[in-house]
C-alpha cells in the first residue's frame, strides 16, 4: 500500500512545522509550502528524510491568489517527480499571520491582508488543488479559539476564521459525493512565534491564560501538530462539516 502524502502550507515553522514532523513519525509524505526562507524548509526536508519519508517544500505567497494556477502545477510536477503519484491524500490549511490591533484601529490595509491571507488565499487554493487531491481524501482548515470566545484586538483575524468555519461546512457538503472530508481545528493559545511570540514571551499573559484553561497550562505546538494527527488517522474517516478546538480547555 502505497504512503499518504500531505500537502502543508506553511509548513517551514511553527505549528506546519511541527504537523509536518508528527505526520512523518506516522509514515505519511509531506509537501510544504515555505514563504520566503528556503534554509528552514529545506533544513525541514532533511529532518522528514532522516525520519525515513520524503518531502518537497514549494515556495508559495499565499496572499497571491494570481500565482495558484502555477503552483498547482509545481505540485503535479513534484507528486510525479518526488513520489511517483498523481494525487495527494491530505491538504492542511494552515499558512496564515497573526495581527493584533482594536477595532477602532485596525486599519483597511491590514484587514485587507488577512482577508488575502486568512481568508481568500485558502479559498482559491483549496479550489485550485481539487483534482490533484484523491477521492476520500482530508481536508483540515486551521482556525482559532478566538471564533468562540472573545478576547480585545482580534476582531479582524478572528472574522477571517470565522469565515473559515462556514467556508469548511460548505466543503464538506459538496465535496462529500467525493469521500473527501472537511473540518477546522481551531487550537487555543499556543507557544510560538505567532503574533510575535507574545503568549510564549509574555509571563503575564501566558499566566493569565493557563489560569483559565482546564488542563491548567498554555498549549504547546506538539498539542496541534498531534491533535491534526488524531483527524488524519484512519479513525477520523467518519468525521466531516466539524469544529474541533484543541485548547486544553480555555474559558469553558
Amino acid at each position: 500500500m502505497s504512503r499518504k502524502i500531505a500537502l502543508i502550507t506553511g509548513a517551514s515553522r511553527g505549528l506546519g512545522k511541527n504537523t509536518a514532523l508528527h505526520l512523518a513519525a506516522q509514515g505519511i509524505d509531506i509537501i510544504g509550502t515555505y514563504h520566503s526562507k528556503a534554509a528552514e524548509a529545506q533544513a525541514l526536508v532533511s529532518e522528514i528524510e532522516s525520519l525515513g519519508g520524503r518531502a518537497a517544500m514549494l515556495q508559495l505567497d499565499v496572499s497571491d491568489s494570481s500565482t495558484f494556477e502555477a503552483f498547482a502545477e509545481q505540485v503535479a510536477n513534484a507528486l510525479h517527480k518526488v513520489f511517483g503519484r498523481e494525487r495527494f491524500d491530505f491538504l492542511i490549511n494552515n499558512a496564515g499571520i497573526g495581527t493584533h490591533a482594536s477595532f477602532a484601529e485596525t486599519t483597511e490595509a491590514q484587514f485587507d491582508q488577512l482577508v488575502n491571507i486568512q481568508l481568500k488565499g485558502p479559498f482559491f487554493l483549496t479550489q485550485q488543488l481539487l483534482p490533484l487531491l484523491a477521492d476520500q481524501g482530508r481536508i483540515i482548515n486551521i482556525s482559532t479559539g478566538l471564533a468562540r470566545f472573545t478576547l480585545p484586538g482580534y476582531a479582524a483575524y478572528a472574522a477571517m476564521k470565522g469565515g473559515i468555519e462556514v467556508w469548511t461546512r460548505y466543503l464538506a457538503k459538496e465535496l462529500g459525493p467525493r469521500g473527501i472530508t472537511a473540518n477546522v481545528l481551531a487550537p487555543g493559545a499556543i507557544e510560538t512565534d505567532f503574533g510575535g511570540g507574545v503568549v510564549r514571551d509574555n509571563a503575564e499573559v501566558n499566566r493569565y491564560i493557563a489560569s483559565n484553561t482546564a488542563l491548567g497550562r498554555v498549549g504547546l505546538p506538539d498539542d496541534i501538530g498531534g491533535a491534526i494527527s488524531v483527524l488524519l488517522a484512519d479513525g477520523g474517516r467518519w468525521i466531516t462539516g466539524q469544529r474541533i478546538e484543541a485548547s486544553g480547555g480555555m474559558f469553558l
